[in-house]
C-alpha cells in the first residue's frame, strides 16, 4: 500500500510507530473534537477522512510539519483555500473545512481548463508574508541537492549533470527572484478541488517563502507522478505556455527543470531508485534552459 510505504520512506521508525498507533488516535481525537468519522480518503502521507459535522480530519506524523500547513492556511484564511478549524499540533492533528463536492482538477476533461484553475489559484494564494511569518524560507530545500550527490558521487540513478545544474540553477532563481510571497509549496492538480463556497479551493500546503515561480514546478509533472506516459508529457509544452502568463517563460522553464529534478532526488532519496515522470519533465525541459 502507496500510504504505509511512504509513511516508512520518508518517517523510519517513528512513522511505523506512528502507523501501529493510528487507530486509537483516530478514536482519541474524534471523541475529544466530538467527530463522527467516516471512510478514510485515498491516502498517501497523512491520514485523511471526511467526518460530520461536515469537516476534513487529517493526522500526520507528529513531526511539526503540519504546523506549517496550519500557518499557511490562517495566512490565507479562506481566500482560494480551505480554512483551518482547529488544530493539535503535538500529536499531528488538523480538522479543515470540507471542500464539497470535492472533485480535483486532476478529473477535469480539459487540459487547458485544469491549467487555468490552478494559474487562477496560483495568483490568489501568493502573498506577501505576514510579520512575524514563521514559514520556512525555499532556500532550505536547497540541502536535497547536496545529500544526493554525496550519496550518489557517480552518474546515476539520476544523471549527474542534471542533478548538478538544478542545483546552480536553483540558488541563482533564489538569488534573483523578482518577489518573495507565500507558497502553497505544492500545488497541483490533486490539491485544488472544486467546492461551493468559492468554485475551486487549495488544500494541503506544504508551505515555504520565496520566489512565487517556484509553484509552477509541481503542475508540470502531476497527476499520477508515478504513470511515465508519454501522452502525459506532451501537456508539458502548453502548460508551459499558459504559466508564462502569470511568470516570465524563462522562470516557468527554469523551476520545471529544477523541480522536476528535485522531486526525483527526494523519490530516490526515499525509495533508492528513480520512478516518476517528474525526471522525465525535467529532461523535456533541459533543453529550453537558458
Amino acid at each position: 500500500m502507496s500510504f504505509r510505504r511512504n509513511i516508512v520512506e520518508n518517517w523510519g521508525e517513528d512513522g511505523r510507530r506512528w502507523l501501529d498507533g493510528l487507530p486509537r488516535l483516530v478514536e482519541e481525537i474524534a471523541a475529544e473534537w466530538d467527530l463522527v468519522v467516516d471512510e478514510p480518503h485515498a491516502m498517501t502521507f497523512h491520514w485523511v477522512a471526511s467526518v460530520k459535522p461536515a469537516a476534513v480530519l487529517k493526522l500526520g506524523v507528529p513531526d511539526g510539519h503540519l504546523g506549517a500547513e496550519a500557518e499557511a492556511l490562517r495566512i490565507f484564511d479562506g481566500d482560494g483555500a480551505v480554512r483551518l478549524l482547529a488544530e493539535d499540533q503535538s500529536r499531528g492533528a488538523l480538522l479543515i473545512e470540507r471542500a464539497f463536492p470535492g472533485t480535483p482538477v486532476a478529473q477535469l476533461d480539459d487540459d487547458a481548463a485544469g491549467t487555468a484553475v490552478l494559474a487562477d489559484a496560483f495568483a490568489r494564494l501568493h502573498r506577501v508574508p505576514p510579520e512575524k511569518c514563521t514559514l520556512p524560507h525555499l532556500r532550505t530545500l536547497r540541502g536535497g541537492f547536496g545529500r544526493y550527490l554525496r550519496r550518489y558521487p557517480g552518474d546515476g540513478p539520476i544523471p549527474r549533470r542534471m542533478v548538478e545544474r538544478a542545483a546552480e540553477l536553483f540558488d541563482d532563481l533564489c538569488a534573483d527572484a523578482p518577489r518573495e510571497t507565500v507558497l502553497h509549496g505544492d500545488l497541483h492538480h490533486g490539491n485544488v478541488l472544486r467546492a461551493e463556497r468559492e468554485p475551486w479551493l487549495a488544500i494541503d500546503p506544504s508551505p515555504l517563502v520565496g520566489d512565487p515561480g517556484y509553484d509552477c514546478g509541481a503542475m508540470l509533472y502531476n497527476p499520477d507522478p508515478e504513470r511515465r506516459d508519454p501522452a502525459l508529457l506532451d501537456l508539458v509544452a502548453a502548460r508551459v505556455e499558459r504559466l508564462s502568463e502569470i511568470e516570465p517563460l524563462d522562470r516557468v522553464v527554469a523551476w520545471g527543470f529544477v523541480m522536476g529534478v528535485l522531486s526525483e532526488v527526494w523519490t530516490v532519496e526515499a525509495s533508492g531508485r528513480v520512478r516518476s515522470r517528474a525526471l522525465d519533465v525535467a529532461a523535456l525541459l533541459e533543453p529550453r534552459l537558458r
